[in-house]
């Protein structure tokens, strides 16, 4: 078993296993079956995977990274610079866009008029009482389609120069570095109303 868990390839290969496992099963139980709404629940579970691993990662750089690099000697900065900071803006970028892949087929398997509805933020079929729950649902949708969209057009582009994968002189470097700082501190920002929005509507309105 140790050996197993010290490669970090063979335990997310058998953990994956064991929630197919679990996802067959779930299936095998539901009252449909293996229904729309089972691939629903298999659209969901992986968009909340995804948004873990993406959201996790932003509060990395926010909470760790970003905040202790000025602390860190001079010398030991390429450790993180050249190693780690790639490494994991790689897991960030794609869970970003795996996150909203993964969430527009949420929607669009609970049909053409439920995701009209969530992107017009509950205009699609005029204002009539009950579209709130739509709106509410909207926003959190639209917010993390912009954190998305920062993440490719905004951070990644300028850690590349940041990092030097994008060779610039010194001054471009650090103004790269203070732009995918900022548009990181703004991701940061949005995810806790965004997540508000995807939880709360989850749980009120199902």
């Amino acid at each position: 078993m140790a050996n197993l868990l010290s490669n970090f390839r063979n335990t997310l290969i058998l953990s994956l296993l064991l929630a197919g496992v679990m996802i067959f099963s779930f299936g095998r139980a539901a009252p449909g079956g293996f229904d729309l709404s089972f691939w629903q629940a298999v659209a969901r579970w992986s968009h909340v995977g995804f948004g873990i691993l993406w959201i996790g990662l932003l509060y990395y750089f926010n909470f760790v990274q970003i905040r202790v690099m000025p602390t860190i000697p001079a010398e030991l900065k390429p450790a993180v610079s050249k190693h780690i900071a790639p490494e994991a803006l790689f897991w960030f970028r794609w869970s970003a866009l795996l996150t909203v892949i993964a969430g527009v087929a949420v929607m669009g398997l609970r049909g053409h008029v439920y995701s009209a509805e969530v992107f017009s933020l509950g205009l699609a079929g005029g204002l009539v009482e009950g579209d709130q729950g739509y709106a509410l649902m909207g926003v959190g949708v639209w917010l993390a389609i912009v954190m998305f969209l920062n993440v490719w057009g905004i951070i990644w582009p300028n850690q590349k120069r940041a990092l030097g994968l994008v060779v610039v002189d010194d001054d471009k470097k650090a103004k790269a570095a203070r732009v995918a700082m900022l548009a990181s501190r703004t991701n940061l920002l949005l995810s806790l109303p965004m997540l508000t929005s995807m939880a709360m509507y989850q749980t009120l309105f199902g």
